[in-house]
């Protein structure tokens, strides 16, 4: 994983809002009309080839495939890719779990309206039937080869792929397979270390998307206690560690986000309290939302807590939740106090979570997308030049340049050579 050695490298944190084509597509799969697998196929390498050349246009400098080739969301994806689910009709005594959570009794009026329109992602009920096994290598490859055959066209840093932590794969699945639900976690982190270590073996970043490290606090919290939530956190990361095993640490990002939808986030989980949990999990980088208003003062965290040895921290100093595009220098005060706290070459500026969680929803307008990275690309470039001191000497070359000069003379001096 590389650094931000001599400026302040720029990223985001991999989903791209899709193109008609390829939503027209997933449309007739759905629906069962007339599907095209092989159109379908051609199109993903087109459109990943596109997005990957407008990231590198722009200026991103570690860029993802948009999350183009995943069928449905970052985290039911997986569906696709594992056996032993089934999926059923929601059971009226349980409910759809989506609409559970402690900021939806507080604001139930804003999420009647805002259900109404947004597509929401769990539909029915996935229930584990059988043993849980890895099938998607086939599907992942393709990922894969479109994207890193896009890559070989641009001038970029380095590329990685977003995919789904133990915890956050299928969020409300239910189990009537496994002795318990432990065993079904362990189940699911052993199948997706295929997919982990399929990517890293193909010389790509595996970026592990971990919403519900966060967003479990909501749902959880009352009527659990806040230490029956950090038991059930600390249980799946170390099922997502024992799921990275043999995979070389620096390859890997662990992103935490608060679930990303545009809501209050009035009963978010302060990250203080969890900070140290994040850091157990062995990764390379640690990727966190910090630039909405509910968080962006939790910077100060990073006065008293430290990175790993060897880490790097990727801070979102973009959110993806408005349509309001940061100014260049919000971004860079953003990315500077960081860089002051943890080491300049310990951070790379990203997005606090995707432009489009899913094929069918975007968080902003396309143009504001590309809009909001350009803004990124300039607060680091910005960010760069006040902590690198780009421009202007800095305080080193300053000292350096005034002890290679010659001495001046004083008056006395010349006087007292002049006599003898």
């Amino acid at each position: 994983m590389h650094r931000s050695t001599d400026r302040i490298l720029t990223t985001h944190v991999g989903s791209l809002i899709r193109p008609d084509s390829i939503r027209k597509h997933l449309r007739a799969k759905q629906k069962g009309e007339g599907y095209d697998a092989a159109a379908h196929a051609q199109n993903l390498r087109e459109t990943v080839a596109e997005v990957v050349r407008q990231q590198a246009e722009v200026g991103v400098d570690v860029v993802s495939d948009g999350e183009f080739g995943k069928g449905i969301s970052w985290s039911q994806y997986v569906i696709e890719r594992v056996s032993g689910f089934e999926r059923r009709a929601f059971n009226p005594a349980s409910g759809n779990p989506f609409t559970k959570g402690a900021d939806r009794t507080r604001f139930p009026e804003f999420y009647q309206e805002l259900d109404a329109k947004d597509h929401v992602e769990t539909v029915t009920d996935t229930v584990a039937v059988a043993p849980i096994k890895y099938t998607g290598q086939a599907l992942i490859q393709q990922d894969i080869d479109n994207f890193k055959a896009a890559l070989k066209t641009v001038k970029v840093v380095e590329g990685f792929l977003p995919v789904a932590a133990p915890a956050s794969v299928i969020p409300d699945r239910k189990n009537e397979y496994y002795k318990s639900a432990e065993d079904l976690a362990e189940a699911i982190g052993q199948a997706m270390h295929v997919e982990y270590k399929q990517i890293v073996d193909n010389g790509l970043i595996a970026q592990l998307d971990d919403a519900r490290a966060a967003v479990t606090y909501d749902r959880m919290v009352p009527p659990a206690s806040f230490q029956d939530y950090r038991k059930r956190v600390r249980l799946y990361q170390d099922v997502l560690n024992r799921a990275t095993e043999g995979i070389p640490t620096e390859k890997l990002r662990y992103h935490v986000c608060w679930g990303s939808w545009p809501g209050p986030h009035t009963t978010d989980v302060p990250i203080k309290d969890i900070m140290d949990l994040i850091l157990r999990v062995r990764a390379g980088a640690y990727v966190l939302e910090m630039a909405n208003p509910r968080h962006e003062h939790e910077w100060q965290v990073w006065r008293d807590v430290k990175l790993p040895k060897g880490s790097v921290l990727i801070p979102g100093v973009i959110s993806h939740a408005t349509n309001v595009v940061e100014h260049p220098e919000l971004v860079k005060e953003r990315i500077v106090r960081l860089a002051r706290l943890v080491g300049r070459e310990n951070v790379i500026a990203g997005t606090d979570c995707g432009f489009a969680q899913q094929p069918f929803y975007q968080r902003v307008h396309p143009t504001i997308q590309w809009a909001k990275l350009q803004a990124l690309v300039e607060g680091a470039r910005l960010a760069s030049k006040e902590l690198w001191g780009r421009g202007k000497k800095s305080v080193a070359s300053k000292k350096a340049a005034k002890k290679s000069a010659p001495k001046k003379r004083t008056a006395k001096a010349v006087k007292r050579k002049r006599a003898a």
